[in-house]
């Protein structure tokens, strides 16, 4: 049995109008169902199959929408804040009720970050027992040694009850003059301030930092700072399929 939308309900889905501004708009003859003006807001329809449009544009109903974003500078990884521009304030344009990110990237803290509106798909790639690994660039403020590798491949201890699980830490370059080594770091975990605390745990401070990867999706480098894209038809299959 096919379960049936109110109208008003999928118009301000398609559209972030709040409720009492698409009645509005139907009472005033501007919404259409299948060619005939919608004579009720509450009058139901099916959201896959009925042609819809509003003040003469057609909308089209998607349950579930997915952003990838560049992550810049001096934006917070949640949907308000009253302090701070967030990475939602973005998505200039879009209709963005619902929302949310994809886990949490520091306010100075840039790179991939994943904004939808399907919780599940959240839950699994944030999930602790799913080990997504997320990969990181970043600057620390010393020189790398073996040792340092060795011990975020057996476990780092950063003053929680149980060491961090397994990482890796790879070394990309070293700048003899300034003293700083850039390094990749994949974690499959997602402890507050991980990254920046177990650089702190082999006595060196992040710099810079910049996330490339979470699980099989895979940054855009044609992504400036700021900017988004809809994930591919492919990149959300393989998310799905982990």
């Amino acid at each position: 049995m096919v379960i049936k939308m109110r109208l008003d309900k999928y118009l301000s889905e398609c559209t972030g109008k709040t409720r009492s501004q698409v009645k509005a708009l139907v009472k005033k003859g501007l919404v259409t169902v299948d060619g005939v003006p919608a004579k009720s807001p509450d009058m139901k329809i099916d959201e896959t199959s009925s042609a819809v449009t509003m003040d003469g544009k057609t909308l089209s109903y998607e349950k579930y929408v997915y952003y990838m974003l560049n992550k810049p500078e001096g934006y917070v990884s949640a949907t308000n804040d009253n302090l701070h521009k967030t990475v939602i304030d973005l998505l200039s344009g879009e209709n963005t009720r619902d929302l949310f990110p994809v886990g949490r990237l520091d306010i100075d803290t840039v790179g991939l970050l994943l904004i939808t509106n399907d919780g599940a798909l959240s839950h699994d790639l944030l999930s602790p027992a799913k080990h997504v690994a997320k990969t990181y660039e970043a600057i620390l403020d010393g020189i790398v040694t073996d040792e340092d590798i060795t011990m975020f491949k057996t476990g780092v201890d950063i003053g929680e009850e149980k060491l961090c699980k397994p990482a890796t830490l790879k070394v990309v370059d070293i700048d003899e003059n300034k003293g700083h080594s850039r390094v990749y770091i994949t974690i499959t975990e997602g402890k507050f301030h991980q990254i920046k605390r177990m650089a702190n745990a082999i006595g060196m401070d992040v710099l810079f930092l910049k996330r490339l990867s979470m699980g099989s999706l895979v940054l855009d480098p044609a992504l400036s700072p700021g900017e988004y894209r809809r994930l591919t038809e492919d990149e959300l299959n393989s998310l799905r399929s982990k």
